[in-house]
């Protein structure tokens, strides 16, 4: 009996959520080695049918760095990376529209359909207008040429409109056009958080293989359960957020300046993480605020 009133807790503890955020938009962007796992796939994927099933308007944008990283082995490229960013050469780009639309997308929608949800498939070509992506090191000033890679300099929304406005949820791959009419990788998690500023989302939801963010990226134990909009200037400066988390960092900053109420940082190998962190009091990854 005890047992079965725990169960029940867990249920009265999720409903005021569940009242909160029914009709909302919640981006999820789901990436990193969780991705490899059929087991964490699994429990994602349930998350995010749990998710539409209590009536949040779920918009989901994956990445693939893995499996384009092993599209390119197989193909003679070396995988080459700047300032945490994927370099992609015109040869290279074929490969990651390859492997994102034919192998990565296309089973994400299988497992959600299989798991009862309604989703569909949305290739980023069709709604991400992006500019080639361009930069200047720091240190030397020499300029820094990603190749193929842009980002987004708007968000047709309307095809995603019309997906939630059915029930389905778009699955979103983080492809564009460039002004060349030419396809561009853009990472998935500014890729993302262009989805959530551009449809003001409630919430924002980076799915990865890291907890959160961690004051000691060697110490899990150092996770930063909230943090404030004007601490992470202090914590770039101080090197904490550095590497592959400064995109995501940044796309953060951007979405909630933008009006995305709330930016959640979770750890998608945890079973359940993404329900954890979305429907109980104390969550489990990091929560990034404006004020």
């Amino acid at each position: 009996m005890d047992r079965l009133i725990e169960k029940a807790g867990v249920l009265i503890e999720a409903l005021p959520y569940i009242q909160r955020f029914r009709n909302e938009i919640v981006v999820v962007k789901f990436g990193g080695s969780a991705m490899e796992d059929p087991d964490h796939v699994s429990g994602v994927l349930e998350d995010v049918t749990f998710m539409e099933c209590v009536g949040m308007k779920i918009v989901l944008v994956h990445g693939g760095g893995k499996a384009i990283s092993r599209g390119m082995e197989e193909d003679g490229i070396d995988s080459k990376f700047l300032h945490g960013l994927r370099v992609t050469c015109e040869r290279s780009i074929h490969v990651v529209e390859r492997v994102l639309k034919t192998h990565v997308n296309p089973r994400i929608v299988k497992l959600l359909v299989k798991k009862g949800a309604t989703a569909k498939s949305l290739h980023g070509q069709e709604i991400f207008h992006v500019t080639r992506k361009t930069g200047v090191d720091d240190q030397t000033g020499e300029e820094l040429d990603w190749g193929f890679v842009g980002e987004p300099g708007g968000v047709d929304t309307g095809p995603i409109h019309a997906m939630l406005a059915e029930g389905v949820i778009p699955v979103i791959t983080p492809l564009g056009i460039g002004p060349d009419g030419k396809t561009h990788n853009i990472n998935a998690d500014v890729a993302a958080a262009s989805v959530a500023k551009t449809l003001r989302a409630r919430k924002l939801a980076f799915l990865s293989d890291v907890p959160g963010l961690l004051r000691d990226p060697q110490d899990p134990e150092s996770l930063i359960s909230t943090l404030k909009l004007p601490e992470i200037e202090w914590l770039v400066e101080q090197g904490v957020i550095s590497g592959g988390m400064l995109p995501k960092i940044m796309s953060c900053m951007e979405a909630l300046s933008a009006g995305v109420r709330k930016v959640h940082m979770i750890d998608g190998r945890m079973q359940h993480s993404l329900l954890l962190e979305m429907f109980t009091d104390k969550g489990v990854g990091t929560e990034i605020v404006g004020e």
